[in-house]
């Protein structure tokens, strides 16, 4: 180590009672003929750390005059719905724009930053945060041609699968009110499925974007790891953080896809992606594909291990099975293949969420080259310190606090071999993807259930969840593109629709493939999704 200076200006504020304070938070001590010496060290980086922090903030600019932001407000619960919109507003270029998203109207999930425009998180635990940037993703879309109309509620600090968590209240399913929407980008999936945008991008740590996927019946891409730019979004974990499209059609999945993709420059998870001009054009290559009805030579592989999850309905595993079949009927060879370390993936998960998210909070952007959301990290560490604050946050997230702490006290290596352990579960699924095309498994284990009650213990509230990211919360470690599509519809099993006529929840399917192969599986998803209306299956 180097510094520039053992001369501390005079006047400096650290003293020796500062530096005790410093060892004593370490459980160090230093020998007293020594204190002088590191007093002056430690006052040398005091100096350093002061002038960094004086300065301007280095920003990514925004173009409010091209892109301004009309009415931004929240909206009436009259107008709300289902509970999806967090805020709404009108952003779209006022320049000629002939961009692939022109004429397409979206929604972010409120916790991607839109520059003036609150954000919520879907949480009271923290509160008060506007953006002062756009997201890369917003810019993209803005500069696509994309109409921004507002922001999607987020479940509480994407801490929940299913749509009760939220600090503005339950989402809605868009099939059964009274039903979970899925969660945590709840409102992404809703507002898709009702028409009231075209096209949404929601946050996927453990299933975020397919888990609402499938319970709100629309399609949900989660890319290959850095695929799309995390830069102004709030991050979970940086290691499981994936931004994706959530989209009524595979087609229009593609079209966002191509539109937002891309190495920015900015944050280091997107590097290996490449810059967007080198990368495949998704939608232009969908929509012009000769025999997009055929998958004649394909494999296709079942992981055996997805169907036996305890929780399992077995109506949705004879759901899955059929659709399965239906890539059969156009001309794919399925079979079943042994992943053993698909059962191992949710530990895994956990080892590096539970306590990543916890330092995440705690440390904020730590190890990463890309914008630090310092102001945001701010407000984490300011409302753990706050009783008030703590006492307003949501089960899943006192959950992670404590956990995470717990860890670093009692496996200290937790997340570092949950880390290396991911590079072997990526290993298992590769291995296997040598051989097959692409791989499936029904997305969730169960069709929606329903909203814990206002008053339900955090354990009431946590067993709506039970199970539920068992086939999806590997894949963020692994970093594999997967897409959840509709496959089905199934009546629900307990709650108020039980027994009305007419009255059925989506079923999902994942594929999933290799590394940067996004062309392939939104590939086998288009066949299936041309051939099958999955209302009426």
């Amino acid at each position: 180590m180097s510094v520039f200076s053992v001369d501390p200006k005079a006047g400096t504020a650290v003293t020796t009672e500062v530096l005790d304070e410093v060892c004593k938070s370490l459980g160090v001590s230093i020998k007293d003929e020594e204190k002088e010496d590191y007093r002056k060290l430690l006052a040398v980086f005091d100096e350093s750390a002061r002038e960094v922090m004086e300065m301007e903030d280095y920003i990514p600019p925004v173009d409010l005059e091209r892109f301004p932001r009309n009415d931004v407000k929240q909206i009436s619960e009259s107008e709300n719905t289902h509970g999806a919109w967090a805020w709404r507003c009108s952003i779209e270029d006022t320049k000629s724009n002939s961009g692939i998203l022109a004429g397409k109207t979206v929604a972010l999930k409120d916790m991607i930053s839109v520059k003036d425009v609150p954000m919520l998180m879907g949480t009271e635990f923290v509160t008060g945060f506007t953006p002062n940037m756009d997201a890369t993703v917003t810019t993209r879309i803005l500069e696509a041609g994309g109409h921004i109309l507002g922001k999607t509620v987020c479940e509480n600090l994407c801490h929940s699968a299913t749509s009760h968590s939220a600090g503005t209240g339950i989402v809605e399913n868009p099939y059964a009110k009274g039903y979970s929407a899925g969660g945590s980008s709840s409102g992404s999936g809703v507002l898709v499925a009702l028409g009231e945008i075209d096209l949404s991008i929601g946050a996927d740590q453990g299933g975020s974007v397919r888990i609402p996927s499938t319970n709100s019946g629309v399609v949900g891409l989660k890319p290959t790891f850095g695929l799309i730019p995390y830069t102004g979004c709030g991050s979970n974990e940086a290691t499981n953080d994936h931004l994706g499209p959530m989209t009524r059609t595979i087609l229009d999945n593609a079209l966002l896809l191509q539109a937002i993709a891309g190495s920015d420059n900015i944050d280091d998870r997107s590097f290996a992606a490449g810059k967007s001009s080198a990368l495949p054009k998704y939608f232009d290559s969908l929509n012009s594909l000769q025999n997009a009805d055929s998958l004649c030579g394909l494999k296709i592989g079942i992981i055996s291990e997805s169907l036996d999850i305890p929780v399992l309905d077995p109506r949705v595993k004879e759901c899955f099975l059929s659709a399965a079949e239906g890539f059969r009927k156009l001309g794919a060879t399925v079979t079943e293949v042994s992943i053993p370390m698909h059962t191992k993936g949710s530990n895994i998960w956990t080892g590096v969420s539970k306590v990543g998210g916890y330092l995440t909070k705690m440390n904020g952007y730590n190890g990463r080259r890309g914008h630090a959301m310092h102001e945001l990290n701010h407000l984490f560490l300011d409302a753990i310190r706050k009783q008030e604050n703590w006492d307003k946050a949501y089960v899943a997230s006192k959950n992670i606090y404590l956990n995470g702490a717990y860890a670093e006290k009692q496996y200290p290596s937790l997340q570092g071999k949950a880390t290396n352990l991911s590079r072997k579960l990526r290993d298992s699924y590769d291995a296997v993807l040598q051989d097959f095309d692409v791989l499936i498994t029904p997305t969730l284990p169960y069709v929606a259930t329903t909203h814990a009650e206002k008053d339900a213990t955090p354990l009431e509230q946590i067993k709506k969840q039970v199970g539920l990211v068992s086939n999806t919360c590997q894949f963020n470690q692994t970093g594999h593109p997967v897409l959840a599509m509709p496959i089905g519809m199934l009546p629900p099993t307990e709650g108020p629709a039980v027994g009305k006529e007419g009255v059925k929840l989506p079923v999902g399917m994942q594929v999933i493939g290799k590394w940067w192969d996004e062309e392939m599986v939104y590939r086998v998803g288009f066949a299936w999704e041309r051939g099958n209306d999955w209302k009426m299956l």
